[in-house]
């Protein structure tokens, strides 16, 4: 059994599509983070850079105590090494998959994370901030759409890669982009989110979502402007 530390976002529906993916049995232990429960001492043992998601694996390969892994993409790695999925053994096919899903951690995340934050949630409307990285994600779509004409998925077969790289998508209304303007890109998107095992992680536990408002001024001094402690 894995357990799931998850709170909807596109950073934890990552790990909820690949584990519906994979059709392995899990258990959601819900981190509000609106709340602060991922700097509860016991998450951080698991998470130690106070983010979700995580996971715990009770039945790791080589058959020794659980594994803890945190950090969405070793997530995504070690589950797709673990069960034989959704990475390809061919050493080329591999190094493309591998190159989309550091893309997406290194850029199209970060970039997107930080077009939500300057529209949604800073108090002050900051129009060169919010340019910055509404300008950005465009560019990063552009890239995407670019890599997928003639190709049903991003890597060649549907991979790890699509699995990063489709719950930031899902929220390309947030950061002001219309997927009519790359539509290699919308194509995928459309084909992806067809899934029924995408289906189902993007929907997990839909009701989260509305326990908290991340726009509250309590959630906020949780969320923003942490220090090192």
């Amino acid at each position: 059994m894995i357990d799931l530390y998850f709170w909807p976002t596109p950073n934890g529906w990552k790990t909820s599509i690949m584990l519906e993916e994979l059709g392995i049995p899990y258990n959601v232990i819900p981190v509000n983070i609106g709340k602060g429960d991922q700097f509860k001492p016991d998450f951080l043992k698991i998470s130690p850079n106070n983010r979700m998601p995580a996971i715990v694996d009770h039945d790791p390969l080589d058959g020794g105590p659980a594994q803890s892994v945190f950090e969405s993409a070793a997530i995504l790695l070690y589950l797709a090494r673990k069960y034989g999925k959704f990475l390809p053994k061919d050493p080329r096919a591999e190094i493309s998959v591998m190159e989309w899903l550091f893309w997406q951690m290194g850029g199209l995340g970060p970039m997107a994370g930080q077009a939500h934050h300057f529209r949604l949630y800073a108090p002050e409307k900051i129009p060169y901030a919010i340019d910055r990285y509404v300008n950005e994600c465009n560019r990063l779509y552009g890239v995407l759409n670019k890599q997928l004409e003639g190709r049903d998925y991003i890597a060649g077969e549907y991979s790890i890669a699509d699995i990063a790289c489709w719950p930031w998508i899902a929220r390309h209304e947030r950061q002001l982009q219309d997927l009519n303007d790359f539509p290699n890109l919308k194509a995928w998107f459309e084909r992806v989110g067809e899934r029924p095992a995408v289906k189902r992680g993007f929907n997990l536990n839909a009701e989260l979502q509305q326990q908290t408002s991340l726009t509250s001024e309590d959630s906020q001094k949780i969320l923003f402007n942490q220090k090192a402690t």
